[in-house]
């Protein structure tokens, strides 16, 4: 997991980099995945303003269909606004984003949360990544680090509602494993970019620190994606469906350490691939929610972690 960015440097990167967040950061854990970090300092700003233009070269002029409508900026991570294969347009909304951006700090290994008050704000934008309006919690449906690195906001207003007031859809969750070689896209909310590339292929066990992360998606080199980025939905480019949440990258090259993950295969062999970042799948999750929107863990063909 990527360190955010400091809250100092945020200026730096409007002035020298032309591409502001959409909210201010605030005091956020350190560690792991790539959520904005309030204590990486000023060293991060030379390797931030070359990312801008990295990113820039990642982006496929063909991936047309993939924008920002319905993404979200956090204080320190990116999301979006997601639905499930079967929700209703009269259903509380929800806010996808990595478990280890919650306000509340990094999920222990092992620790579930569920339905925990939260008035979590974030900011939405638009298919041109403009700020069209704040959104609000109700609470912190679900959240964990455990096998994944999700959350899940319920929020305040509808699908229907969203859509009456800024015309704006939420992005579909597949219900399939994805598949290796799919075109994919990576909007993040925080950064106002897109990255593109293709799934290069999936991990049996993707070991952070402390955490580990079952049957993660592996991108290929061109999506090289920065602290901030945490928490942005992976798109297919084909379906426009999101097949996964953007998580880490192995940052200097160290092994199963934090911001340095490392692949573990079925025979227990570890790789290490310095530069190359990692998202969790998403495809489990809609069978955990039911009518209404509502999470049921103990619905057939549920298997998010459990508290």
């Amino acid at each position: 997991m990527r360190k955010p960015l400091a809250a100092a440097f945020l200026a730096l990167a409007i002035a020298g980099a032309g591409a502001a967040p959409a909210t201010a950061a605030e005091a956020a854990p350190t560690g792991v995945g790539k959520a904005a970090d309030a204590g990486s300092g000023t060293s991060a700003v030379a390797g931030v303003v070359t990312s801008v233009e990295q990113a820039l070269a990642g982006l496929n002029p063909s991936a047309k269909a993939v924008n920002f409508a319905g993404t979200v900026a956090l204080s320190n991570c990116s999301g979006s606004v997601v639905r499930m294969p079967d929700s209703e347009s009269d259903d509380p909304a929800l806010v996808m984003t990595n478990g280890h951006c919650l306000e509340s700090g990094f999920p222990g290994p092992g620790e579930v949360l569920v339905d925990k008050a939260s008035s979590r704000t974030f900011s939405l934008l638009n298919a041109s990544g403009s700020r069209v309006a704040t959104l609000r919690a109700a609470k912190l449906a679900y959240g964990t680090m455990t096998d994944t690195d999700v959350a899940l906001y319920q929020l305040t207003t509808t699908y229907a509602q969203i859509k009456s007031s800024y015309n704006i859809n939420p992005l579909t969750l597949s219900d399939s494993h994805p598949v290796a070689g799919t075109a994919i896209s990576i909007p993040s909310g925080y950064w106002k970019r897109i990255y593109s590339c293709s799934i290069d292929g999936f991990v049996p066990t993707l070991k952070e620190g402390d955490w580990s992360w079952k049957d993660s998606v592996r991108y290929t080199s061109a999506c090289n994606t920065i602290g901030g980025t945490s928490g942005s939905p992976v798109v297919d480019q084909a379906t426009n469906q999101v097949v996964a949440v953007n998580n880490t990258g192995n940052e200097s090259g160290e092994r199963c350490t934090v911001n340095n993950p490392c692949e573990v295969d079925a025979n227990g062999t570890v790789t290490v691939r310095k530069g190359i970042n990692y998202a969790q799948q998403t495809y489990r999750i809609p069978a955990c929610f039911g009518i209404d929107n509502k999470l049921d863990l103990s619905a057939s063909g549920c298997a998010l972690p459990k508290p």
